[in-house]
């Protein structure tokens, strides 16, 4: 089984300055990657194609398209305290969500597909309306949304395993009954949401799971909880189509988290979604990069990662 690798340095553009969220994160990605011949030769390259506007659509609101739009014009370097930007980064966060739109047709075109994102600007904090956290448009939201539009997909099952809570991602799902929610996050933390009574509102109530954790919570009882969870979700909510938010600044010795988790707890996080894929989704996953800040250490976790779905 091979997995498709969806990149492009064009990511790279997106230039931030001195921010935990940078170029070189990409760049420790792929290096690591590329030194894995075995690995590496197992990994069909694809270029993304920019999310049409009409993607960008099914998950945010004209004016939060036509603010970053403008800002990047008019050369404004910042979106809010946390979110930098640069004039190229709106075309590169069309990208971004592009990848997401790029990887879902790679998975549903084969049997079993797979596919993991090596992409910037994350996504995972961007609500309907506003762009946050380092996060310019949800690319993990705008693939699932393309997914039912274009391949009719009902049931879409979205695992956020970033140390932060996808806030975004929940706004936009939090009353919507096809797409299921669930994130394993350090709480309390930024951005202050992902508390376990949250779930959902509506005919979207039950939808929403949230794990939150402390902070130095063990990997063994991190990695437990998040077995546990996937085992409820599989009998109430199977999945037609699993999507990752891949955060590793869960990863022990991160800078902006304190969680525990080891690149062979991601490794096995990972066959856990496979097995529950593999069983009602035809196989099919598609992760996408959101956090992960210690450049010394990102490149390990995304090839066990990347390991475990191959």
């Amino acid at each position: 089984m091979a997995v498709s690798l969806i990149s492009d340095p064009v990511y790279l553009k997106h230039e931030t300055g001195v921010h935990p969220e940078n170029a070189k994160r990409l760049e420790a990605i792929i290096s690591a990657l590329d030194k894995g011949e075995s690995l590496s030769n197992r990994l069909v390259r694809i270029t993304p194609k920019p999310a049409h506007n009409e993607d960008i659509a099914r998950c945010h609101r004209e004016e939060l398209v036509y603010h970053l739009e403008s800002l990047c014009v008019r050369g404004e370097t910042y979106v809010d305290v946390d979110t930098r930007i640069s004039p190229e980064s709106f075309e590169v966060a069309k990208l971004a969500a592009g990848a997401a739109t790029t990887a879902v047709d790679a998975v549903m075109n084969q049997d079993g597909g797979r596919a993991f994102c090596v992409i910037r600007p994350p996504g995972h904090h961007a609500t309907i309306t506003n762009a946050m956290g380092f996060c310019l448009f949800n690319n993990a939201a705008i693939g699932a949304r393309y997914a039912q539009a274009r391949y009719g997909v009902e049931r879409v099952l979205i695992i956020d395993w970033d140390v932060h809570h996808g806030n975004g991602t929940q706004d936009i799902f939090w009353s919507d009954p096809t797409v299921f929610y669930f994130s394993t996050h350090q709480y309390p933390h930024y951005p202050g949401t992902g508390a376990a009574d949250e779930r959902g509102d509506g005919r979207g109530e039950g939808t929403t799971l949230n794990i939150p954790l402390s902070m130095g919570t063990p990997a063994r009882d991190h990695r437990q909880a998040f077995i546990d969870a996937m085992h409820q979700i599989e009998r109430g909510f199977p999945p037609d189509l699993v999507i990752i938010s891949a955060g590793f600044d869960s990863r022990r010795g991160d800078p902006l988290g304190g969680l525990m988790l080891e690149d062979a707890d991601f490794s096995e996080m990972t066959k856990e979604v496979l097995r529950v894929a593999e069983k009602h989704a035809s196989g099919r996953v598609i992760g996408l990069l959101e956090g992960g800040y210690n450049l010394a250490l990102l490149g390990g976790s995304v090839k066990s990662h990347i390991s475990a779905l191959l």
